[in-house]
């Protein structure tokens, strides 16, 4: 992010932050949060024993009420469990140690891709509502406050001046980008209102990014696994492919991409710095800092999709690569579709350096993203109670992945290897090396379950034996029933 942004833009909206903006969690949250680190960290490992009502009282200074409270939440999160007349105990939802997946590295080489006849054969196989949504990209629309939301709507479209919705068509409402901009301000990231571009989702903010810095031909740093829509711009406009290893908990081989980069004449990187998809890795802070050095180094802008980064399960949201960007090289983009609105199709994009360009683009294509979409999507945002929801969002995901988790353990061969993300909703599985994930759609397809293969996120076809499962779905009856068929389909293979 270019620092002559953001002192400046600091001041200028510091006394516009509505009130609501700053929802504040309550106490017992507070302390529901830090037990609930406690547990992810391993501190407080399954099967033992919470501290009792009385002594988280005593030690961290809060009323036995608010511990009360505490532990129905962590309760009603899956985390911990009651046991009659013993207290609390951490939930052991993995009976059996699950191993991490292993990210193999490849001899460097260029590609063309040629995915999309695949990746569209997967999907438009999962779409019949009665198939068991293991294979989708979406969480469950159920999750999400879309009666609140249209009732934004309604009041912002009523409410809407027609000068400012012309003035502001292309680079997008500017009440929204204000909002938008509160957030990155709350997040210790202040920059510019006028440096944000809304756009139609964040897949055509991202198709943006890519055109204004490639052309065909050119070559595209990209993960391995990577989100198959990024395979299929890619292949649409004529870009080779150069594929990066990522590890399944600390996200891309810097060494790796170092040593393309010196290499190869890479245009562009097109990264996801948190709870990428499919694996659920995310960079540390030291990680992201010494990627955003390397690009400066050879002056090499990324494009970070950035989707996931609210659906975090930590106290704190996880810094963009963005945060340590001093040159204006990284184009963040970010959506409400997995965190607010699916549907509403709005995104945005910090184009740094490549604003300007990225806005020509948006008039010569698209134009403008939905105006009442984006009015709700504002309205929303300053009168809904966002991060209410986000957090609800989070504890109904958490929990959700502990399931998920423990039905592998129960149900899967006990080679299968496993990842477990710190937020997002999916989880990338590492099968026996006989199980042909391809066969395995086929088959679980047959029985109402879909899932997402391995070879649909490499433009190298590679992860034959890997699967990628979704946990946004509330966990039922039928979940479980679905993860013990899957695990039968794949013993018979």
């Amino acid at each position: 992010m270019r620092p002559r942004h953001g002192a400046a833009t600091a001041q200028r909206l510091e006394w516009q932050l509505p009130s609501r903006a700053q929802d504040k969690m309550k106490r017992y949250e507070k302390f529901a949060g830090e037990i609930a680190e406690l547990i992810r960290s391993g501190v407080l490992a399954p099967g033992q024993k919470v501290p009792s009502v009385r002594h988280a009282s005593r030690t961290y200074g809060v009323s036995a009420s608010t511990v009360f409270q505490a532990y129905y939440l962590l309760e009603d999160r899956g985390l911990i469990v009651a046991r009659a007349r013993s207290g609390y105990f951490v939930r052991e939802h993995v009976r059996r140690a699950l191993a991490e997946p292993e990210i193999a590295r490849q001899e460097a080489q260029t590609t063309e891709v040629d995915v999309s006849e695949l990746v569209f054969s997967v999907l438009s196989s999962i779409k019949d509502p009665d198939t068991v949504p293991f294979g989708s990209a979406f969480a469950a629309p159920e999750l999400f406050p879309l009666p609140r939301l249209a009732r934004s709507m309604a009041h912002a479209v009523r409410a809407m001046d027609p000068r400012a919705v012309v003035a502001d068509m292309t680079p997008g409402s500017h009440a929204l980008r204000r909002q938008i901009a509160l957030r990155y301000m709350v997040g210790g990231m202040p920059l510019s209102v006028d440096e944000l571009v809304v756009s139609n989702g964040a897949l055509e903010a991202l198709n943006l990014c890519l055109q204004v810095v490639t052309g065909p031909g050119d070559l595209v740093a990209i993960e391995a696994p990577a989100f198959y829509a990024a395979l299929q711009v890619l292949e649409r406009l004529k870009l080779k492919a150069v594929e990066i290893p990522v590890h399944p908990r600390e996200g891309i081989d810097l060494e790796v991409l170092a040593e393309r980069m010196q290499r190869l004449p890479i245009k562009a990187c097109w990264f996801m710095s948190n709870f990428q998809n499919p694996l659920g890795a995310s960079m540390s802070d030291d990680k992201k800092r010494a990627l955003a050095a390397l690009l400066a180094r050879h002056q090499v802008p990324l494009i970070e999709d950035d989707v996931y980064a609210e659906l975090y399960f930590a106290q704190q949201a996880p810094k963009p690569v963005k945060a340590f960007d001093s040159e204006g090289l990284v184009m963040h983009c970010g959506s409400f579709s997995k965190s607010l609105a699916p549907g509403y199709r709005v995104g945005w994009v910090a184009g740094g350096r490549f604003r300007e360009p990225i806005e020509r683009l948006k008039l010569m294509t698209s134009l403008s993203a939905s105006v009442p979409a984006q009015a709700a999507i504002a309205d929303y945002l300053q009168h809904g109670g966002y991060d209410r929801h986000l957090r609800k969002l989070r504890h109904a995901l958490e929990s959700q992945q502990h399931a998920m988790l423990a039905a592998v353990a129960r149900h899967f061969p006990e080679q299968t290897r496993v990842t477990r993300p710190s937020g997002g909703y999916f989880l990338w599985l590492e099968l026996p090396e006989n199980v042909d994930a391809l066969r395995l759609f086929q088959l679980a397809l047959a029985q109402g379950i879909s899932l997402a293969p391995g070879p649909i996120f490499s433009a190298t076809r590679r992860f034959r034996h890997c699967l990628r499962l979704n946990y946004g779905h509330p966990w039922t009856a039928r979940s479980e029933q679905a993860m013990a068929t899957l695990g039968r389909i794949i013993r018979s293979l």
